[in-house]
């Protein structure tokens, strides 16, 4: 079973995403802040990281993309795929500077997600 972390700091956003996920085979996780999400990849090890950008407290999406990344063997990691209001090209550059594997701009679709899911499970 595949593990995803879903990490923002909207409860509502996180419940969409999960009863998104719902309808798949996958054990899923929460965190509403960077700080959370870094204790709580590090236990749980996810096979995918659903990271807001922006967020409040010291640690943004993208420090946590960056330490996501600086912890991993090469290649072993989680997939990660940036959400965030923000789509700006610079906006995206810098998603994937930190290390995200692809950007997605909110507001999405379900299918959006489930559509960018499955093609970061394909790649892999």
């Amino acid at each position: 079973m595949k593990k995803i972390l879903i990490v923002d700091d909207h409860a509502d956003i996180r419940r969409l995403i999960r009863m998104t996920l719902e309808f798949e085979d996958y054990d899923v996780r929460e965190a509403a802040d960077g700080e959370a999400a870094l204790a709580l990849a590090q236990d749980f090890q996810p096979d995918l990281v659903l990271l807001d950008v922006m967020m409040p407290g010291d640690i943004n999406g993208l420090d946590v993309c960056r330490r996501l990344r600086a912890a991993e063997a090469p290649g072993r990691g989680p997939r990660v795929i940036m959400l965030s209001a923000r789509g700006q090209a610079s906006d995206r550059e810098a998603g994937l500077q930190a290390g995200a594997d692809t950007y997605l701009v909110k507001p999405f679709s379900p299918l959006q997600l489930i559509s960018c899911i499955g093609e970061l499970w394909a790649a892999a």
